[in-house]
């Protein structure tokens, strides 16, 4: 299901939080009123809403964001937030290929995200927390084709537009689809299941 939260006391970095802003392009101040109507931020000189990178955010504050923003103006400007997440966002560095970058994809989320004020991914131990769900990555053996179920409270559209936009980075031609054949989080599912191919 998307937009409720796993756990309480989850938080987001305000880095990954500005992707609304660049999902929005030169309707900054349409994106900011989304933000701050949720007590994301604070009002800039120019209506742009004003966040600090470095702080954190609440994850069921920014998940109403998103919720309002897919209610009054649909999938295709969650899709366009989702794919500003990869030039935003704190990723592990080392991807040199779509399979790395994929492989990555759910340790970057956790990376971003803290839990009761602590960050959900230790680079130092490589210790995971729970509580906001996963970015799968399973290669299909012998094909171009990469398997990515996610679940997590994101938007389907959303996670569409990360996959898109990070796997783009590697394979120019890639080609993400939503399996329909599987669940899907906006019909209540536990979640979505994306197949990218080149």
């Amino acid at each position: 299901m998307q937009f409720v939260p796993f756990e309480e006391g989850i938080e987001v970095i305000g880095l990954a939080v500005r992707s609304v802003l660049d999902g929005f392009s030169q309707f900054a101040v349409l994106a900011s009123a989304y933000l701050l109507d949720e007590g994301i931020g604070r009002p800039g000189p120019s209506g742009v809403a004003h966040l600090e990178l470095d702080a954190w955010y609440s994850q069921r504050a920014w998940l109403l964001c998103f919720q309002q923003i897919s209610r009054q103006l649909g999938d295709g400007v969650v899709t366009q937030i989702g794919m500003a997440v990869p030039r935003n966002a704190t990723f592990p560095p080392g991807a040199q290929d779509i399979h790395g970058a994929l492989k990555s994809l759910d340790v970057a989320y956790h990376m971003n995200h803290r839990k009761h004020g602590r960050p959900m991914f230790d680079p130092g131990t490589g210790r995971m927390e729970e509580g906001i769900g996963h970015y799968g990555y399973e290669p299909v053996r012998g094909q171009r084709r990469i398997i990515s179920v996610c679940a997590t409270p994101y938007p389907c559209a959303f996670d569409m537009g990360i996959l898109m936009s990070l796997s783009r980075r590697y394979e120019r031609g890639v080609r993400v689809t939503h399996d329909e054949s599987k669940p899907c989080r906006k019909n209540g599912g536990p979640h979505c299941t994306y197949v990218l191919s080149w």
